[in-house]
């Protein structure tokens, strides 16, 4: 299947919500929350890209790093490289309604699950999204992640319960979604969660818990003290506060403080294997992909979101060949250059 083909597909498909720009910057979307835009200015999201762009590569070519190894443990589960898709739930307000709730979500569980990788599923006010991405990870043996929004504890817990049940590799919860009023609006409250809060959900299940959605050095510690094993550095994608740091930018000290306490995953501007590479070498352990896969789901289904991810598995792949990274472990900061 041929990028070009998955992307004219999509920008027809998504005509009114996404232009499937030539670079995905978040310039010509500014503002257009729900769509594919951040919100307000559309700085936070612009700044994500911006920010991952000033991080340079250093080529080197004269090593023994050959073959590098790419892959990636992920609680228990092997990874063919760094990177899963990200929870992104909304086709009908977010997507233009072309591909079903349905039809995208089981896309991109199985496009990452044949391009050697796993997804994780979203939640939104609509419980009924959840189930979705529920029963899609079902069919596939739980091999996927099920996010879920900062609603009241107990309803949070119900739905951790529910992700033990289809026996998910882990589950999480997207934090940074506390301040999404449409949530409130259509009858879901979300709000932050205190320290005490995270323990109790934490403490109810016996899955590997991720918290999405971390800016600070701060947060990241707090996120180990109320005992989740990884943490997600995220602003949403730039959709729920304008102005904020990119992820690029706050990620090298977030990693400082807590590698090796918690599992450092990154989100934010990743829009090809040399963005990945740039994230781990910044200090994050993987990364987190959403609009490019969108892309692909809308374009091409599960093969258009495999085909965007075999692409990025390949440019990563290219990238240590070129800088000297024998696997994973080997990408660190003397491999890139900071332009800000």
């Amino acid at each position: 299947m041929d990028m070009r083909e998955i992307r004219a597909t999509a920008r027809e498909r998504m005509k009114g919500y996404c232009r499937v720009c030539p670079v995905c910057n978040g310039v010509a979307c500014a503002g257009e929350v729900p769509g594919m835009g951040g919100t307000l200015s559309g700085s936070s999201f612009k700044a994500n890209v911006e920010d991952l762009g000033k991080v340079k590569v250093r080529l080197k070519t004269i090593h023994d790093a050959k073959n590098p190894d790419i892959s990636f443990d992920f609680f228990g589960t092997k990874l063919d490289l760094p990177l899963m898709s990200a929870p992104i739930t909304g086709t009908s307000f977010n997507m233009g309604g072309a591909l079903l709730e349905e039809m995208y979500i089981d896309s991109v569980v199985n496009g990452s699950i044949d391009a050697g990788t796993i997804a994780m599923i979203g939640d939104s006010a609509n419980p009924k999204n959840y189930e979705l991405g529920l029963e899609a990870l079902k069919k596939v043996n739980g091999k996927g992640v099920p996010i879920i929004k900062p609603k009241d504890n107990k309803v949070v817990m119900e739905a951790v319960k529910k992700a033990e049940n289809i026996n998910a590799v882990a589950v999480g919860m997207d934090i940074d979604g506390a301040g999404l009023i449409t949530l409130a609006l259509q009858g879901a409250p979300v709000g932050p969660k205190t320290v005490d809060e995270l323990k109790e959900i934490i403490s109810s299940t016996k899955l590997p818990f991720i918290l999405k959605g971390i800016m600070t050095k701060e947060e990241a510690l707090l996120a180990v003290e109320a005992g989740a094993k990884a943490i997600v550095v995220s602003n949403h994608g730039g959709r729920v506060l304008d102005s904020t740091q990119s992820t690029a930018k706050v990620l090298p000290e977030i990693a400082e403080a807590v590698k090796g306490k918690i599992m450092v995953l990154v989100d934010g501007g990743v829009r090809s294997g040399v963005d990945v590479f740039k994230m781990l070498a910044l200090g994050a352990d993987a990364v987190l992909i959403g609009r490019p896969i969108v892309i692909g789901a809308v374009g091409g289904y599960k093969e258009g979101v495999a085909k965007v991810i075999n692409d990025m598995k390949y440019q990563l792949l290219q990238t240590m060949i070129l800088t000297g990274a024998k696997d994973l472990a080997s990408i660190d900061k003397s491999m890139i250059s900071i332009e800000w």
